[in-house]
């Protein structure tokens, strides 16, 4: 039980070659352990691709830690994993510790409400303007954005306003579809 605690990224399910590299195994290794092992069950979607959840994972390494670091044999490393499953709900895996807050994250104003119905093309094509704009106020108004987030900003924007169209769009679509029912 030499092995150093390994994190597993915070995810819901994993693809069979990020549990090879989490367990650091080969994908035929992982296959024939689902076969000797069978609480090591991974789920499979439509197209049939296992999709591993956490607890798979964590099954996987203590299996490998079985075998390859206590020298269990199969038929060993099957029984004191099913005793020790039968103990305890949880295997003793190290979870990554929380993100810390990031400090470019501020607490700002809400802008006052718009009644006016923009456009994306309002806000990209005339870069000119509000550039000029931006200059005449003062320096008390202005928030400093990189060219990183104001571009991450246009993308939001335009996004925004794309769902804004396809939910207008599903809107009218509904209707003509209640309509053509009565």
């Amino acid at each position: 039980m030499g092995q150093a605690a390994i994190a597993i990224p915070e995810k819901i399910f994993f693809k069979i070659g990020e549990v090879c590299d989490i367990v650091d195994v080969q994908a035929h290794v992982l296959r024939y352990w689902e076969t000797e092992f069978p609480m090591l069950s991974p789920q499979k979607n439509r197209s049939g691709q296992r999709s591993y959840r956490r607890r798979d994972v964590e099954i996987a390494l203590r299996i490998k830690e079985l075998l390859y670091d206590d020298l269990y044999t199969i038929a060993g490393a099957k029984k004191k994993l099913q005793s020790e499953l039968r103990e305890s709900t949880r295997l003793k895996i190290v979870h990554p510790e929380p993100q810390k807050e990031r400090d470019y994250l501020k607490a700002v104003e809400a802008p006052p409400p718009v009644e006016e119905d923009f456009e994306i093309e309002d806000f990209i094509d005339d870069e000119e303007e509000v550039s000029e704009s931006y200059e005449q106020t003062s320096a008390s108004e202005h928030i400093e954005l990189s060219d990183d987030k104001r571009e991450a900003l246009k993308s939001l924007a335009s996004q925004l306003l794309e769902l804004r169209e396809m939910l207008k769009t599903n809107q009218t679509e509904e209707a003509a579809k209640h309509l053509r029912r009565y």
